[in-house]
């Protein structure tokens, strides 16, 4: 009887060994191009300064690799995932990202001048499966979806919030009269 427990124990073990070493423990340009195109995007490489960039789209607007902590020459413990976008105007609603925020997660905006930026990070650190890449690629592109619907809903909302105000103001302007209806129903 101890001889099977010891077994059973020994087991997992050798299959965590066998698992671990599937793992990828830093990502590359070709490892992320795979998990690009594995959710059906197109990528385009671009080598600039020693450095492969990688370029592609999702929804129909561009986003960009930027990688983070280099392992080694060419490989990476983590990268961003970014989404820059121009603002029509330069003037953003006030409190679209403070609601994005407060109803999304995995993926975080940021305005920098007239550019809002949608980002993601991804982490290899510690090890990832290539199945995680291709997940987390998936994810980001429904983030991206979810976050041109955002900017859209919010903006129709916005919208009809204003367009109530201005009604409210042009009711006030109107004459009162000299007893609320509340008022003359009691009399």
């Amino acid at each position: 009887m101890t001889e099977k427990n010891s077994t059973s124990s020994i087991t997992p073990i050798a299959s965590e060994n066998a698992a671990a070493a599937e793992l990828i423990q830093s990502i590359n340009a070709s490892q992320i191009s795979d998990a690009i195109k594995a959710v059906g995007c197109a990528v385009t490489a671009i080598e600039q300064d020693g450095v492969v960039r990688l370029h592609s789209a999702s929804h129909g607007v561009g986003f960009q690799v930027l990688w983070g902590n280099e392992v080694s020459p060419g490989q990476y413990a983590d990268l961003t995932l970014s989404c820059p976008l121009r603002v029509q105007g330069g003037i953003l609603p006030e409190g679209v990202l403070s609601s994005w925020h407060r109803s999304k997660r995995f993926a975080r905006v940021a305005q920098h001048g007239d550019f809002v930026v949608l980002e993601m990070d991804m982490i290899a650190a510690g090890g990832v499966s290539p199945a995680h890449l291709v997940l987390t690629m998936h994810l980001w592109t429904q983030m991206m979806g979810q976050f041109f619907l955002h900017l859209r809903n919010y903006s129709a909302s916005d919208e009809a919030l204003q367009a109530a105000a201005a009604d409210r103001e042009a009711t006030a302007a109107l004459p009162a009269t000299s007893k609320p209806v509340a008022a003359e129903m009691a009399e």
